[in-house]
């Protein structure tokens, strides 16, 4: 692995701890006190700093470590996580993130924000107000270790000596108790390299405990049974001394105390204790005496060095001594391993893997589904009786083609919870500009839909917050004028319907003014001035293109594109949007998606000779007409009779134009359909063929946009079936036409 990759995981987990810093301050924001909270915010900063120190990005560094002591304040209670510093807090999460996308696109980040966020953080951590001029602190901020002149050897000698107790003042004294545990050597920190720069701080004495330390046949190789006991004189501070064991913090037991005297060293207790071991072992990669580090401190690090290496050695001997005695144990050897299996299970192991190998890992799954159902329909159309060895094995290969295909759309599926968190931002921008008060609230965070379509969700997300915020939420002298909190609120909420996502958007502000929208339609041209519209399709109108209600272009909106946006991207997704607004109360915008874009069960029918598959989420049951159910309505309208209650009738063959006049409904089957905002349509097809699990195939990518279909699919004997678009197939039957461009309503 090379470090390009190794820097493209770092930003990959930044992205992880950037989420959960934004999730914790939201929480404590909300009034979540809990110690739990607090630290999984401090860590994630503290992690990032130390991954952006690794790879020298000192800007990043900078602004985390400033960001990091305020927060340590906060840990421990010197500083009250009130809303106004949260706010800061919030805002530093937000330059944060600009600094990791900037460190890691090359691009740049506002220097004079960062610089105040900079000065308000440090106010903070003081406990006084932010002064007016201040600059970056960078000065503690931990940088990449430069690496000093070695010898052939390839050690660094580290000057050293108690000369500076001549005649110099005493300088402060820490005593230091320094404690590995296992985690620290499995990931790849070395206890003498710890050692060796903390003696770069200053003068140091050190006694290694060894008292843990078992017989060489009772050793765990991959066990710490070391621990040091520190004195060390230095006027770096305790800061300095724990930036030494920053990357090894959450991997040992660290305890830095200041002594009450600072005092030299008097010599009577020895600065090491000698290890018992021959150092002519080490001559092959170890260091000898005469490559070792000059001085006392020099050879208590050498003595750390050498225990090290007494580690692997006898690791080596153990894991040697092991295998001569597997023979004569392999129970015990079966239970270790029993037990080292259960550990990591209880671990819940995860690993990374690239999009693109999942994306063609359905693509194949896709394939072998439609091979499944070629071959099903060749053996059906053989063997009439249906009952050989053959069929029977067949139906086998379907139910595990169906559990395989499960299996890997749940690896593609993932919580909507990074989509939410980033809208979460977008209001605190907004709402300062426009100069309002808003709360954003999210429900449902946690469900779980395909990764295409979330990484397509943002967009129309975003455009629907600034709408919301901007248009929507009133101002705060207004709200109180109309009795309201002066705060808006905001609630974005996630939730499972029908084998859909639903995902509404809901804003307590004036709701759509509807007067004014529709005389800003005819003022654009975009309806004619003696238009009937109902409320509804008023409402709709802000999604048609070049429509706003902003008096004024502005940096958030007036140039209308946002909601056209958001219905291209809905429509492009296989989804619809519906809009409920109460005046004075607010409005709800209501989202509905296929779970993923790449299957789906469907019920397959015929119509005027053409083989359709309608989604099977969308029906509700299928019946056969009666005549005496049959009722007329108007010149060319039809309702059926279902259970003492009218349900309008769709020609769903004269719809689509696949015929000139409408069918006979005895002669045909009546499919109950229940769609988002239009209630329950009985669409009549001629004939259903059955029920089958089909692969969708987008029909814009490979070909154009069919209005009143939403994708298309290949059955089992080859040929080409197209999926019905059941909502823009029932708003056209309320008399809205199929055409995208003249279409008020979003149909998926």
């Amino acid at each position: 692995m090379d470090m390009n990759e190794i820097k493209e995981i770092f930003f990959q987990e930044c992205e992880e701890q950037l989420a959960e810093l934004e999730s914790g301050l939201l929480k404590m924001n909300d009034g979540d006190r809990d110690p739990e909270t607090v630290n999984a915010v401090f860590r994630a900063v503290h992690s990032i700093k130390g991954g952006a120190g690794a790879f020298g990005l000192d800007d990043l560094v900078a602004f985390a470590h400033v960001f990091e002591t305020t927060l340590d304040c906060v840990r421990s209670n010197k500083l009250e996580p009130t809303h106004e510093v949260l706010k800061v807090m919030l805002r530093a999460a937000d330059v944060l993130a600009d600094l990791t996308n900037a460190a890691r696109d090359g691009g740049s980040v506002d220097g004079a924000r960062s610089a105040g966020l900079v000065r308000e953080l440090e106010a903070l951590a003081n406990g006084e107000a932010p002064p007016a001029v201040a600059p970056v602190v960078a000065a503690s901020a931990p940088a990449p270790v430069a690496a000093a002149p070695t010898d052939d050897s390839g050690f660094q000698p580290i000057p050293f000596s108690f000369d500076a107790f001549d005649d110099e003042p005493a300088l402060p004294r820490f005593a230091i108790t320094f404690k590995p545990r296992r985690d620290l050597y499995s990931k790849g920190n070395d206890a003498a390299l710890l050692l060796r720069d903390l003696s770069r701080l200053g003068e140091m004495s050190i006694h290694c405990d060894m008292d843990a330390l078992p017989l060489l046949d009772e050793m765990d190789p991959e066990e710490a049974y070391f621990s040091w006991n520190i004195e060390l004189s230095t006027d770096k501070g305790e800061d300095a001394i724990r930036t030494v064991f920053e990357f090894a913090e959450w991997d040992c037991d660290l305890e830095v105390k200041a002594q009450a005297e600072a005092v030299a060293p008097t010599g009577e207790e020895p600065p090491m204790v000698p290890v018992p071991f021959d150092l002519s072992l080490l001559d092959e990669g170890g260091a000898s005496e005469t490559n070792a580090p000059d001085g006392d401190a020099g050879a208590a690090v050498a003595a750390a060095e050498t225990a090290s290496n007494v580690m692997r050695l006898a690791g080596a001997a153990a894991r040697q001594e092991k295998k001569e005695t597997a023979a004569a144990a392999p129970a015990a050897a079966a239970a270790a391993a029993a037990a080292n299996a259960a550990q990591n299970a209880a671990a819940g192991q995860t690993i990374r893997v690239d999009l693109d190998r999942v994306d063609r890992l359905i693509n194949l799954v896709g394939e072998l589904v439609i091979n499944q159902a070629m071959l099903s329909q060749s053996v059906i159309e053989n063997d009439a009786n249906g009952t050989s060895t053959i069929n029977m094995g067949l139906e086998e290969l379907q139910q595990l083609t169906r559990e395989i295909q499960d299996s890997v759309m749940a690896i593609r599926a993932q919580p909507v919870k990074p989509v939410f968190q980033r809208m979460s931002r977008i209001v605190r921008e907004v709402a300062d500009m426009v100069g309002k008060q808003i709360r954003l609230i999210t429900e449902g965070e946690n469900t779980e839909v395909d990764k295409t379509v979330i990484d397509k969700l943002a967009e129309p997300l975003t455009h629907m917050i600034r709408n919301a915020v901007d248009h929507g939420i009133e101002t705060p002298e207004k709200r109180v004028a109309a009795g309201k909190n002066p705060e808006g609120t905001v609630k974005l909420t996630a939730k499972h319907r029908s084998g859909r996502i639903v995902i509404e958007l809901v804003d307590d502000g004036a709701g759509i003014n509807r007067e004014r929208v529709r005389q800003k339609a005819i003022d654009n041209d975009l309806i004619a001035a003696d238009a009937n519209l109902s409320d509804e399709e008023i409402d709709n109108l802000i999604f048609m293109p070049g429509f706003s209600t902003a008096d004024k272009i502005s940096d958030i909106s007036g140039r209308g594109v946002g909601m056209d946006v958001v219905k291209r991207s809905i429509q492009a997704l296989g989804g619809r949007i519906s809009i409920s607004s109460k005046p004075g109360h607010g409005s709800t915008f209501t989202m509905s998606l296929p779970l993923t874009l790449a299957v789906l069960d469907g019920m397959v029918v015929t119509v005027a000779g053409q083989t359709l598959v309608v989604p099977l989420t969308a029906i509700v049951e299928t019946l056969q007409p009666e005549a005496q159910n049959i009722h007329s309505f108007g010149s060319n309208q039809r309702l059926i009779s279902i259970r003492n209650s009218f349900c309008p009738l769709v020609d769903v063959g004269r719809i689509l134009n696949f015929r000139g006049t409408q069918a006979n409904p005895v002669e045909g089957v009546a499919l109950l359909v229940e769609s988002e905002g239009g209630g329950q349509r009985a669409l009549m097809v001629d004939a259903i063929q059955g029920q089958r699990q089909v692969v969708i195939k987008s029909l814009e990518a490979n070909y154009t946009h069919v209005p009143g279909i939403a994708a298309a699919t290949i059955l089992g004997d080859g040929r080409v079936a197209l999926i019905l678009d059941v909502d823009a197939v029932v708003a056209a039957s309320r008399g809205q036409s199929l055409k995208p461009e003249m279409s008020l309503a979003v149909a998926g």
